[in-house]
């Protein structure tokens, strides 16, 4: 029997989204976009300007962003790659609401994330010890069609 996945994911600008339906595509399974009740703007995404609504959710690490919480039922996988884009070598605060508002007891996580110059690494050690109870395995940086499949065959 084939594992069930599911590909969850946070885009703001559009380029984590086209590596998650890239992503889904290939693995064949289900996705669910993590959407902000508020949409980010240009402005909002600024990451020079420190009083940008993304510089202030990243300077505390406490934000929960406010996600529209669909339906989802985890419970029907067994694998969820939670995808994002990287902020300040971090996951966005976002991805901690999404995790906080659904139940992963028993479910095996994976990141996946997209990035011009940070890689995965401080972001999947974050959030690791944010949720130890969490059965995490490695994820990657997907910044192109090679590394998508490459990902894919981890997961299979």
């Amino acid at each position: 029997m084939s594992k069930k996945i599911l590909v969850a994911y946070f885009s703001a600008s559009g380029e984590t989204e086209q590596v998650a339906e890239e992503l889904a595509k290939v693995l064949n399974c289900d996705i669910h976009e993590i959407e902000p009740e508020a949409l980010y703007t240009t402005e909002d995404l600024n990451w020079n300007n420190k009083k940008s609504r993304s510089s202030i959710e990243m300077q505390n690490p406490m934000s929960r962003p406010s996600i529209v919480k669909m339906k989802l039922e985890v419970s029907a996988y067994d694998e969820i790659l939670i995808g994002f884009p990287i902020w300040w070598n971090l996951a966005p605060t976002i991805i901690n609401t999404f995790i906080e508002n659904y139940d992963f007891a028993g479910k095996t996580l994976r990141t996946f994330a997209t990035s011009g110059g940070s890689g995965i690494g401080n972001s999947e050690k974050n959030l690791q010890k944010q949720y130890p109870q969490m059965k995490w395995q490695p994820g990657k940086l997907l910044n192109n069609n090679q590394s998508i499949l490459q990902f894919a065959d981890m997961i299979r």
